[in-house]
């Protein structure tokens, strides 16, 4: 029998280096939020590359950063947690910055032995004049660079079964989804600090239903927060709906009814209660200490 490879692969490095842009772009499909604004990813987002001698498991992590408040603490000891756990790690960094500072000391913990750091410089498009040294070139919206990036991760995988079924693209449940494309709505639609404080929970999925039946509540952190996130007339929760349904029906094949409300959860990135409601674990793993703004 032919030799398979396959693993799991962390794409890391700082806030809006394009971790998410790749993922969607090795994928095929639009798994992870991708927005201008840094720090959109919150949690791990995996997506799966199955090709016919090698599935790639990819891990979307939460930008590495300087916690300032609770929610990013759990952020960032989360990356760290899953960067434990894979087989490659992929350092990106934006080639227009190069070079890429030292990866263990931007991850806030020690080398680990035996696994491999290879530096990815993305947003090549975006480079005049010669390009930096130092990494893998990749334009991940163009698809430039992926066939030799995949070739070099695939060197690094060890010989192993497929762990997940040829035709899977992710892992997490629908649900995840909802709430993701959500805050990519609201990363579009709504300015300076209110996508940061906007979360998003599930109440409600019918998956049997015609069409799929989802309710979400929105959920902010100041009353005066609610307004803005419900426009007049109720106009920008409209849009928010709409982009998050447009999404998900092209995710899953079919029509979706999406029906949105919006409530006050107070201080919710700092409260551990809240946190542990929205689905941020404690990882085990040591992190850089939070502090407040």
């Amino acid at each position: 029998m032919p030799t398979t490879r396959s693993g799991h692969v962390a794409l890391a490095g700082a806030p809006n280096a394009g971790k998410s842009t790749l993922l969607n772009a090795l994928t095929g499909t639009h798994l992870a939020i991708v927005s201008p604004k840094a720090q959109t990813t919150r949690l791990p987002v995996v997506g799966i590359r199955t090709e016919p001698d090698t599935q790639y498991v990819f891990h979307d992590l939460p930008g590495l950063l300087d916690p300032r408040y609770p929610m990013q603490q759990r952020m960032l000891e989360v990356a760290q947690e899953r960067l434990r756990q894979v087989r490659v790690i992929l350092h990106l960094h934006p080639a227009p910055e190069a070079p890429a500072p030292d990866f263990w000391e931007a991850a806030g913990m020690p080398a680990l032995p035996g696994v491999p750091v290879l530096t990815v410089l993305t947003k090549a498009d975006l480079v005049r004049g010669d390009p930096p040294a130092g990494g893998l070139l990749v334009a991940a919206e163009q698809g430039r660079g992926l066939d030799e990036l995949l070739a070099r991760v695939r060197a690094e995988l060890p010989e192993a079964e497929f762990g997940y079924d040829p035709d899977d693209v992710g892992v997490q449940p629908l649900r995840f989804f909802a709430t993701e494309y959500i805050r990519e709505a609201a990363f579009l639609l709504l300015e300076d600090e209110l996508p940061y404080a906007l979360a998003a929970e599930v109440e409600e999925f019918r998956e049997a239903a015609r069409p799929v039946y989802i309710r979400v509540t929105l959920l902010v952190e100041r009353e005066s927060q609610k307004g803005i996130v419900i426009g007049r007339g109720g106009q920008v929760l409209k849009a928010i709906g709409q982009h998050a349904r447009q999404r998900l029906e092209a995710l899953l094949g079919q029509p979706v009814y999406l029906e949105c409300w919006v409530k006050v959860l107070k201080n919710w990135r700092r409260d551990a209660s809240a946190l542990d409601r929205l689905g941020f674990p404690r990882a085990a793993g040591p992190g850089r200490r939070a502090h407040d703004r």
